[in-house]
C-alpha cells in the first residue's frame, strides 16, 4: 500500500472512530440523564420544540455534507453549524450559552417571569410587557360591586346567519370557559381609569360577558358553541380550596363537560390581562380594539398541536386586523400553571383579551374579530379533515 494511500486510510478511520465514539457518548449522555426525574421535568415537547426552532435547515444540510460535497451548495459558506455541547445542554437543563436569563431566572426572586418565552411575538411585544396573572384573595372574587354602567348583554343567537351555509348540525363543538371567572374590567364595574387594577374583580359583572359575545358570534358563524357559566371563586369556597388551585376546578368542569358532550373538540379558555390600557389597546380603521394574547402551557404534552392552532390564530388576526394580536407565549411550571389544562384536547388554548382599563366596545369588537378568524381556522380545518368523496 503506498505510504500516500495509507495515510488517507489512517485519516478515515480517525474520523470514523471519532464519529461512533461521538454517537456512543450522546447516546449514553441521554440514557444516563433520562433516568433523572429532574430532566424528565424538562425534557418535553416544548424544549426541543424551542432548540430544534432556532437551528436553520442549513445545519442538516452542513452534516450531510460532510460525507457527500454536493450538499454544501445548499448553504451559505459563511454558516457555521450549532454547537453538540450547547445543544445538549439546552436541552437537558433548558439553559442557553447566549442568554443568560435562562441561567438566573430559577435562582433570582422575582427573575422567573422571564422564563416565559415569547414564540411568536406580535406588535410591541417584549418581555416588558408580557401577561400578567392577578391573584386577588378568594372574598375578593366572591364581591358583587355596585356598578354604575349598565352592561348591553349580547343578543340570542341561533346561526341563521351562518356565511356559506356552514352550519355543525346542531352539535356543540366549542367550549368556552374561564378559569379566573371573577376577571373583570374597570369600566365595567364604573371604575374606568382606577389606578388599583386589582379593583378589576367580580363575581357577576365580569369574562363571563365576553365569553358571551364570542359564543353567540361563533353561533353566528355555524359553529355549535357551549359557554360555560361556573362561578369558578364560588366552587373554590365550597371545596375549601384557594385561588392557586383554580386550575384544577376548571379541569372538573372541563371533564364533566367531555363527558356530557363527545362532540365538544375545541376549548377556549378566556382570561383578562393585568396590564394597564397602553399595552392592551389598539386602533384598526378608527374601531378601538382590546388586544388579544394567547398562552401555552410549555409542559403541556398536546404543546405542538395547540401551537398550531394559536400560531393560526395569531396569523389570521395578523392579516385581518394587525396589530390586535401580542402573539404567543409559553410559559412553564416556573412561571405559571405550565399546562393549563391544555393536555384535554389537542385544540385548546388559553386567551387572554384586553386588560383592566378596556371598555364593553372594545371588548364586543375584539370579540367579533376573533369568531371571524376563529370561524375560519374551523372551517378550514373541517374542510381538510373531511374525508374524500
Amino acid at each position: 500500500m503506498k505510504s500516500s494511500n495509507r495515510a488517507n486510510f489512517v485519516v478515515l478511520t480517525y474520523k470514523m472512530v471519532l464519529v461512533i465514539l461521538s454517537i456512543v457518548l450522546m447516546t449514553s449522555s441521554i440514557i444516563v440523564l433520562v433516568s433523572y426525574s429532574a430532566f424528565k421535568e424538562q425534557f418535553n415537547s416544548s424544549i426541543v420544540y424551542q432548540t430544534l426552532s432556532r437551528h436553520k435547515a442549513e445545519s442538516l444540510y452542513y452534516l450531510m455534507s460532510q460525507e457527500n460535497h454536493h450538499f454544501s451548495t445548499a448553504f451559505d459558506k459563511n454558516y457555521s453549524p450549532p454547537g453538540l455541547s450547547s445543544t445538549l445542554l439546552e436541552l437537558s437543563t433548558s439553559i442557553r450559552a447566549e442568554d443568560a436569563r435562562s441561567l438566573f431566572g430559577s435562582e433570582l426572586p422575582g427573575f422567573s417571569i422571564y422564563d416565559s418565552n415569547i414564540i411568536i411575538a406580535g406588535e410591541g411585544t417584549n418581555f416588558t410587557n408580557f401577561p400578567r396573572e392577578s391573584a386577588p384573595p378568594l372574598d375578593e372574587t366572591l364581591k358583587e360591586r355596585n356598578s354604575t354602567t349598565k352592561v348591553q348583554q349580547p343578543k340570542e343567537n341561533n346561526g341563521t346567519n351562518a356565511p356559506n351555509n356552514n352550519t355543525t348540525g346542531g352539535k356543540k363543538v366549542f367550549y368556552i370557559y374561564h378559569t379566573h371567572s371573577w376577571e373583570s374590567y374597570l369600566p365595567l364595574l364604573g371604575l374606568e381609569g382606577d389606578p388599583d387594577a386589582n379593583k378589576a374583580v367580580d363575581s357577576k359583572t365580569n369574562i363571563n360577558i365576553v365569553a358571551n359575545m364570542l359564543g353567540k358570534d361563533l353561533e353566528a358563524q355555524g359553529i355549535g358553541t357551549e359557554v360555560d357559566q361556573t362561578n369558578i371563586g364560588q366552587k373554590l369556597k365550597e371545596k375549601g380550596w384557594n385561588t392557586n388551585q383554580s386550575y384544577a376546578m376548571s379541569r372538573t368542569v372541563i371533564e364533566t363537560a367531555m363527558t356530557e358532550n363527545r362532540d365538544l373538540t375545541y376549548f377556549i379558555d378566556l382570561h383578562r390581562d393585568s396590564l394597564r390600557k397602553d399595552n392592551t389597546t389598539i386602533k384598526i380603521n378608527n374601531k378601538s380594539y382590546a388586544k388579544v394574547v394567547f398562552v401555552l402551557g410549555k409542559a403541556n404534552q398536546n404543546f405542538e398541536q395547540n401551537l398550531k392552532m394559536a400560531k393560526a390564530l395569531h396569523e389570521g388576526l395578523e392579516k385581518k386586523y394587525p396589530g390586535l394580536s401580542r402573539g404567543v407565549i409559553g410559559k412553564n411550571k416556573s412561571t405559571g400553571n405550565g399546562v393549563y389544562n391544555q393536555d384535554v384536547s389537542k385544540n385548546a388554548i388559553l386567551i387572554e383579551v384586553g386588560g383592566v382599563d378596556n371598555n364593553f366596545d372594545e371588548l364586543t369588537n375584539t370579540a367579533k374579530a376573533l369568531s371571524d378568524v376563529i370561524s375560519q381556522f374551523y372551517w378550514q380545518a373541517e374542510k381538510v379533515d373531511a374525508p374524500a368523496q
